[in-house]
């Protein structure tokens, strides 16, 4: 039986983390009978068990079969044409190298020749053979020959630059769409069986009518009737099938105006799937197919003594942990906000967003408008959803490690979404001062946003006093050093800073720390020598605290580990 052809172009994709399912939808007039239609060319790459036909008439689907068509080359057109410009590319890069070559053959002999035609013109010029004006001309004609060939050696070698160029931008787009240069092609071959629901309902047998003249004139009518036209009905059929090599993954901006924070949520769509999506219905699903669905089993705690270890090696003890990398510096937000405050602005431009349809463990998003994705790998942004999240700013600082002020916003997801980890980029109205990355949120949840540092707020740590001193009886050293922490509010607002400083910890009885002064008190401590002051400042205010300690050493001991 000969398959049929049938035209179904991909409708609709739904995309997971890591995968995407891909819907086609065709429709095929047929008559009554069997037949077998095929569909395609599908991604070789599809997931074989995820292969599933539906759709709509009165048919029977009696056989799904995948077959794979193999072909010497790529039948995808994009690829055909890339692959033809690489092999034009290839050709005239060999035809300029050829040139080349011969170019540098004909100075070659033109020098050669130069050289043994200079002692023969010179013997000729000495007996009186030769004028002097032949030999100025034999020398011009070979001069400029030379030049000539020279110029045409750098013309090459322009046009050689302009070809690898072009062959390494192609070689680059055929990297991307790699998928779709394999040759061979996978189709799916659906066996269905139609039957003739108008003939059948149609086809009850009637009473015979009693013979005679008549009868004998209406049978002889009826067999010389033309035989009634077969039924041809429409049939829809649908399929759906699991690829790999698809993904979305969340990116967000983050825009801080006044004490508002704006939350744009962007799906990043990508694939390699073999097959480019066109403008369909695209939908972003939460869901995590990948993750297998099982009820966790609890294993035996076992107890045991303590076993020695052999003696090893002694290791050196690792320096001390990096300081965190600083936020980039940032522009006191709502700068450009207020220069234009007095402008007289309209309302700001709307961005369509996605419909959300909530599941139990999940919810899918549906793009406001149709995307086409192609299989080069390229991200392609579709805006999810936009939503305005009240925050309570305030501003840290540990100026022991460095004299900044960073912004912080506390904000509560009062949105239905569950927002996923991924990427943000910061913003202070209109200008962009960082990056950060989000970690999951769910609804109702609250979380802290670093808004990146705020120049602001002015932040010094001086060292006001050190002294070292030896106790008059025994041998106790001691150390005493007193620091002053300044902060300065320049915004035009109250602001809240929070102070983090720190005593240092003995970890030897030798070594005694002993707090002198903390003025004022810290409002949170901890046993690690941990300080916390909370300052809430005016605008214009200034806020002051000041942290002294002393340092006593028992005899013999040395200090490790102090800093200034």
């Amino acid at each position: 039986m000969k398959a049929e052809n049938v035209d179904a172009p991909i409708v609709a994709v739904t995309v997971y983390a890591d995968r995407a399912r891909v819907t086609r939808h065709g429709t095929i007039p047929l008559a009554a009978g069997e037949h077998r239609l095929r569909i395609g060319p599908l991604p070789l790459g599809l997931r074989r068990d995820s292969l599933r036909v539906g759709g709509r008439g009165p048919a029977t689907v009696l056989g799904v079969d995948l077959v794979t068509r193999h072909q010497p080359r790529s039948t995808d057109e994009q690829a055909q044409e890339l692959e033809q410009r690489r092999r034009e590319l290839t050709e005239e890069l060999a035809a300029l190298d050829g040139a080349d070559a011969v170019e540098a053959q004909r100075t070659e002999f033109l020098t050669l020749l130069s050289q043994r035609a200079g002692g023969t013109y010179a013997r000729a010029l000495a007996s009186g053979d030769a004028a002097p004006a032949d030999v100025a001309a034999f020398a011009d004609s070979v001069a400029g020959q030379l030049t000539a060939g020279h110029e045409r050696q750098r013309e090459l070698g322009r046009r050689r630059t302009d070809v690898s160029e072009s062959l390494a931008a192609v070689d680059r787009h055929l990297a991307d769409v790699r998928a779709k240069r394999a040759p061979d092609r996978l189709f799916a071959e659906v066996t269905v069986l139609v039957t003739d629901e108008a003939t059948t309902a149609g086809s009850a047998t009637d009473e015979a009518p009693a013979a005679g003249p008549a009868t004998d004139e209406a049978t002889a009518r009826t067999s010389a009737a033309p035989a009634p036209a077969t039924t041809v009905v429409d049939l829809e059929l649908e399929l759906t099938y699991v690829v790999d090599g698809a993904r979305w993954q969340p990116s967000y901006d983050l825009r801080l105006v006044d004490e508002v924070v704006t939350l744009t949520w962007f799906g990043l769509v990508s694939q390699e799937t073999g097959e480019d999506w066109p403008e369909c219905r695209l939908e972003l699903s939460t869901a995590r197919p990948s993750v297998t669905a099982t009820v966790p089993e609890l294993s035996p705690w076992y107890l045991d003594r303590v076993r020695p270890l052999p003696p090893s090696m002694p290791m050196s003890a690792p320096a001390g942990g990096a300081l965190p990398k600083p936020a980039p510096p940032a522009g006191a937000f709502g700068t450009a906000e207020a220069a234009r405050a007095g402008t007289p602005r309209s309302a700001p431009v709307r961005q369509s967003v996605a419909e959300v349809e909530q599941g139990i463990a999940a919810a899918t998003y549906r793009p406001a408008r149709p995307v086409a994705v192609p299989a080069d790998g390229t991200a392609h942004r579709a805006t999810v959803a936009v939503m305005d999240l009240p925050a309570t700013l305030d501003h840290v600082t540990a100026p022991v490690r460095e004299p900044v002020a960073h912004l912080r916003a506390t904000v509560r997801n009062t949105s239905t979404h569950t927002l996923l980890p991924g990427p943000a980029a910061i913003f202070h109205g209109a200008d962009f001062v960082g990056s950060t990355r989000l970690r999951a949120w769910a609804p109702g949840e609250e979380t802290e946003l670093a808004l990146g540092l705020d120049d602001r707020v002015r932040v010094e740590r001086k060292l006001t006093r050190r002294s070292d001193t030896r106790a008059t009886l025994g041998s106790t050293r001691r150390r005493d050093v007193e620091y002053a922490i300044t902060v300065a509010n320049h915004t035009p607002r109250v602001a809240t800073v929070t102070v983090r400083d720190q005593l240092p910890v003995s970890r030897d009885e030798g070594v005694v720390v002993r707090e002198t002064r903390l003025d004022p008190a810290p409002d949170e401590r901890t046993e690690l020598g941990e300080l916390t002051w909370r300052l809430r400042l005016a605008p214009g205010g200034t806020g002051e605290v000041a942290l002294a300690f002393r340092v006593e050493l028992a005899k013999g001991v040395d200090l490790v580990g102090w800093r200034d």
